[in-house]
């Protein structure tokens, strides 16, 4: 039985060993015939890029030596000037003569009338004071104050808060008046007054700058009182 049994195991282990090779030797062959069969079929990769001639590189090569970068930024071809000693130079047309200005009589001024003569005077009528004949005498200056003052009255109110508003309204803008009080018609009136003063221009002045704050002003004359 033992010899049987190491035999049996003899020709399991060699069993073993024979089918290894052979699979071993079949894997070579089904490589082999994969490897011819790849080599034989035309790669796709490879065949698709075409291949060029030393004319056509040439040609590309000259295409590139005359290329220009700016060639395609504008739409038209840029002309140079013709210079000024160049055969394509455009001459003015000989029909169109050339216009000079003649010049013209020299415009004589006018004549300018000379002024009348004035009259003369006799050194004692100059010492006497006669009157210049032609000429109107000046009004002598008035001596003294005029006989009247004046006033610019900027409101006549009966209610002393309402003169005392519109006095304060003028304080706020430089104005010094000075509310006066007077019986109408049985009623206080309370005036609000600017002044005195001594012309009427004067007067007529501070008039104007009441009036351009919007305040309805008049004015007032009275007789100066006599000191």
């Amino acid at each position: 039985m033992k010899l049987q049994a190491g035999a049996f195991a003899k020709h399991q282990r060699g069993g073993f060993a024979m089918g290894l090779i052979v699979g071993l030797l079949i894997g070579l062959a089904l490589a082999l015939g994969v490897a011819l069969y790849i080599a034989k079929v035309p790669s796709p990769f490879h065949d698709k890029v075409p291949h060029r001639s030393p004319e056509q590189d040439a040609a590309e090569a000259e295409k590139l030596k005359n290329w220009d970068p700016n060639a395609g930024l504008g739409g038209k071809p840029v002309t140079r000037p013709a210079s000024p000693g160049s055969a394509g130079q455009v001459a003015p047309p000989p029909s169109s003569p050339a216009v000079t200005a003649r010049p013209g009589p020299a415009s004589q001024p006018a004549a300018i009338p000379a002024p009348p003569p004035k009259p003369g005077r006799d050194a004692a009528a100059i010492l006497a004071g006669e009157p210049v004949p032609g000429v109107k005498a000046s009004a002598p200056a008035r001596s003294g104050p005029e006989p009247f003052v004046y006033y610019v009255q900027a409101g006549a109110f009966s209610s002393p808060d309402d003169a005392e508003q519109q006095r304060a309204k003028l304080a706020l803008q430089g104005f010094a008046a000075k509310i006066t009080e007077r019986e109408q018609s049985g009623r206080t009136v309370h005036r609000v007054r600017l002044g005195p003063f001594d012309s009427q221009a004067e007067a007529e002045s501070q008039q104007e700058r009441v009036k351009a704050l919007g305040v309805d002003a008049a004015l007032v004359r009275l007789e100066r009182p006599r000191s």
